[in-house]
């Protein structure tokens, strides 16, 4: 089924450090749907992935807010993932879609943001296998499948998984907010 993104605004928040593949996927098939893709980091500047890709910066998560975007989709990556898990604007800015019920996707290491923003509990999810632990004590049901959506939180584990994880990530943000993505 093809799901159309015309009109919606979808933020990407990473920094350095970012897995390549999990970020160009992602945004190629939402602005394949018509979406508009916005990358917002900590950084004011470009952002280089693991493997070398590098991305310039549309906003800086200070000068944001999830009001103004549709969806949210968080890459992997180790090292990106454990700065955005240190960086309060970017769990600030990420439990803010949850409190609003948008759509929110993430891949592989990305799921550390979740459990800082304290948005796992009770809900169920997948990622890399080494944050299985993580998530259950943060309250979650952890599952190791190739994609998992809880109420409009998709989750995938690793670059294998990026066109199921692709698919539902279109899906979700054309379903639009869900009344159980909650906060």
């Amino acid at each position: 089924m093809t799901h159309h993104l015309t009109g919606k605004k979808v933020a990407f928040l990473l920094t350095d450090g970012f897995e390549d593949s999990e970020l160009t996927e992602p945004w190629k098939a939402v602005t394949d749907a018509g979406a508009t893709a916005l990358l917002v980091s900590p950084k004011p500047a470009d952002v280089t992935g693991k493997n070398g890709h590098t991305q310039a910066v549309d906003a800086v998560v200070t000068s944001v807010d999830a009001e103004h975007y549709d969806a949210l989709v968080l890459p992997g990556g180790v090292v990106n993932a454990d700065h955005l898990r240190m960086d309060e604007a970017a769990v600030t800015f990420t439990k803010d879609f949850f409190e609003q019920g948008k759509p929110v996707s993430v891949i592989c290491h990305g799921a550390w943001t979740l459990i800082e923003a304290d948005v796992v509990r009770g809900r169920e999810i997948t990622s890399y296998p080494s944050l299985k632990t993580d998530l259950i004590n943060a309250g979650a049901h952890w599952v190791d499948e190739e994609v998992v959506v809880d109420q409009g939180l998709t989750s995938s584990r690793a670059p294998d998984d990026l066109p199921a994880f692709c698919a539902k990530v279109v899906e979700e943000i054309h379903e639009g907010v869900h009344a159980g993505q909650t906060a």
